[in-house]
C-alpha cells in the first residue's frame, strides 16, 4: 500500500493508531504530537500560556518563557574567532620553525642573524595573539590564553638573560643588540627541543586554535543576505509541513 504525502498537510492522522493497547487506549496516551506543534508555531500555545498565567500574577514570566531564545551561541562573533584561529596558526608556525631540527634546523649553523629574525617572527606572532584576546569574550579561549601567557613567566628570567623582555601587559619585546651577544646555545634551548618553551607555546597555541575553532561553531554571525543568524539552528526541521 503507498500513501502518497504531499507538503502542507496535517498528516497527524496517520500517527492515532501508533501504540494502542489491547483495551484499545493508546500508549501514547493523548498526544498528537504534530497538531501540538502547529499550536505551538501559529502561536495560539503561547496566547493560552500568557492568559493563563495572567490569572495568576505571573504573566511576565510567562511571556518571557514563551519568547526566550534557546540557541547555544558563542560570546564572540565569528570574525573575532577566525582572527584568533589566524593568530595561532601564525604563532604555531613561528614556533615550530625554532623546534625544527636536522638540516632543517635554524640553530644548525651559528648563524645569529637568521635566528634572530626567527625568534623575532616568534615574538612578533606571541604578541598578536595576546592583540585578539582583548577582543575576545570566550571564557574558553581566554583560559587557554592565560595558560600560554603563565607558562611564558616561568621562563621570564630565562628569555631576559637573551634579550627578551616580558612587560607589564604580558606582550614581548626583543632587544636585537643584547639578543645578538647572547649564548646562542641559552635560545636553543629555550627554543628547540621537546620541553622547551618554544614547544610549550606551540602546545598552547593549538588549544586556542582548537577552542576557538569550538567557539566558533556556535558563534553569532551574518548570512549571505545580510540577515544576522546564529551557526546553530533550532526549531525549524518541520518548517516546510505547515
Amino acid at each position: 500500500m503507498a500513501i502518497n504525502i504531499q507538503l502542507k498537510n496535517d498528516y497527524s492522522a496517520l500517527f492515532g493508531s501508533l501504540g494502542t493497547g489491547r483495551n484499545g487506549s493508546s500508549s501514547l496516551g493523548n498526544l498528537n504530537f504534530l497538531s501540538d506543534y502547529a499550536s505551538i508555531k501559529n502561536g495560539s500555545y503561547g496566547k493560552l500560556m500568557k492568559a493563563y498565567y495572567a490569572e495568576t500574577g505571573t504573566s511576565n514570566k510567562a511571556s518571557s518563557l514563551v519568547n526566550k531564545k534557546t540557541t547555544a551561541t558563542s560570546q564572540d562573533d565569528t570574525k573575532t574567532l577566525a582572527r584568533m584561529q589566524s593568530a595561532t596558526d601564525e604563532l604555531k608556525n613561528s614556533a615550530d620553525a625554532l623546534l625544527e631540527s636536522g638540516k632543517k634546523s635554524v640553530f644548525k649553523e651559528d648563524n645569529q642573524d637568521a635566528i634572530y629574525k626567527a625568534v623575532d617572527a616568534f615574538v612578533k606572532d606571541y604578541n598578536a595573539v595576546l592583540e585578539v584576546s582583548d577582543d575576545t569574550n570566550s571564557t574558553s579561549v581566554l583560559n587557554k590564553v592565560s595558560r600560554m601567557v603563565n607558562i611564558t613567566e616561568t621562563y621570564e628570567k630565562s628569555l631576559s638573560s637573551i634579550g627578551i623582555t616580558v612587560e607589564d601587559d604580558n606582550s614581548l619585546s626583543i632587544d636585537k643588540e643584547t639578543f645578538l651577544k647572547a649564548d646562542m646555545d641559552k635560545v636553543k634551548d629555550l627554543f628547540n627541543g621537546t620541553g622547551s618553551y618554544g614547544y610549550s607555546t606551540s602546545a598552547q597555541a593549538s588549544f586556542i586554535n582548537f577552542a576557538a575553532d569550538n567557539e566558533a561553531s556556535k558563534a553569532n554571525t551574518y548570512g549571505v543576505t545580510g540577515s544576522y543568524t546564529n551557526n546553530y539552528s533550532a526549531g525549524n526541521i518541520f518548517n516546510s509541513w505547515f
